[in-house]
């Protein structure tokens, strides 16, 4: 275990975004505030997010516009301390009741107890797609970079760029797959002590409040979203569509690898193995190649 944690950190030191020409889009030139305002703030240069919680309001952001296809990457330091019954959310959504949906959600726990990483994605307005891992590094000592990768093929979820979860388009199979609808970037910062730690258990403790998530260098690498004619132009094998190069459309066996010793080591659930949830009627992707 101190091996593996060991590469990962190192992969961390070294390892550089997808590609180094990335443009940072500025939080203030890129977001606004759609909650909680008021406490919350854009800092320096207009680099660095502050979202916070408080007994009054939780807060938010969310992107000027929407995407489709390509690499959104937010560089994101958790509540510290005592953060039980708190989430911080990091995700792509469309909206409308049959909307598509990436999530990172950070669920908080008492002191010295480790956050959960909960991965979700809806199609079509369904959900229930669960994933969920301990983080191999403390998310509130650092900042570590989360990004959401999605094309025409894959949707990939990277921590400190190794990636933790894969989920593959299938539609011509009729499994549906988030490419029709452009997708605005959200975070959020919230009360959520009804289920968030040990099942709602474990209440906010609102006198170690105010609760204070950061962030830094939000990257949209991501095809801009004009309405339905995007559906085609995102997807198509441009060389300005980056995300639908060969290199793209699979994880290298480097990348299976290191995803395969997170996935081994770290994930506590995976909504493919809870076959009593589901009452043996499984969801048809789980019968498929993951990776």
């Amino acid at each position: 275990m101190a091996s593996l944690r060991a590469s990962l950190v190192a992969l961390f030191i070294f390892a550089v975004a997808f590609d180094p020409s990335s443009v940072n889009a500025k939080f203030s030139k890129s977001m606004y505030f759609y909650w909680g305002a008021r406490h919350s703030s854009i800092l320096g240069n207009g680099d660095d997010l502050q979202l916070v919680l408080n007994q009054s309001s939780g807060s938010g952001v969310k992107s000027k516009r929407p995407f489709l296809f390509g690499s959104i990457q937010m560089l994101i330091k958790l509540v510290p301390g005592n953060s039980a019954g708190t989430v911080t959310a990091y995700y792509v959504s469309s909206s409308g009741d049959r909307h598509d949906e990436i999530d990172f959600e950070f669920l908080g726990n008492t002191s010295g107890q480790p956050y959960t990483i909960h991965t979700n994605i809806y199609t079509q307005g369904n959900g229930s797609r669960e994933q969920q891992f301990r983080p191999w590094f403390d998310p509130t000592a650092d900042f570590h970079n989360y990004t959401i990768h999605w094309n025409p093929t894959e949707v990939v979820w990277y921590i400190d760029n190794v990636p933790i979860r894969v989920y593959r388009n299938y539609e011509n199979e009729g499994i549906a797959y988030p490419n029709k609808q452009g997708m605005r970037v959200y975070s959020s910062l919230w009360n959520a002590d009804n289920w968030a730690t040990q099942g709602g258990r474990v209440k906010i403790d609102w006198t170690v409040a105010p609760f204070i998530a950061r962030y830094r260098n939000f990257r949209a690498r991501a095809c801009k979203w004009n309405g339905p004619v995007s559906i085609n132009q995102c997807a198509a094998k441009t060389p300005a569509n980056w995300w639908t190069s060969p290199a793209y459309s699979k994880l290298s066996n480097a990348q299976l690898d290191q995803m395969k010793r997170v996935r081994d080591n770290y994930m506590i659930y995976n909504y493919c193995n809870d076959t009593k949830r589901f009452n043996g009627q499984m969801p048809p992707e789980c019968f498929k190649a993951q990776f």
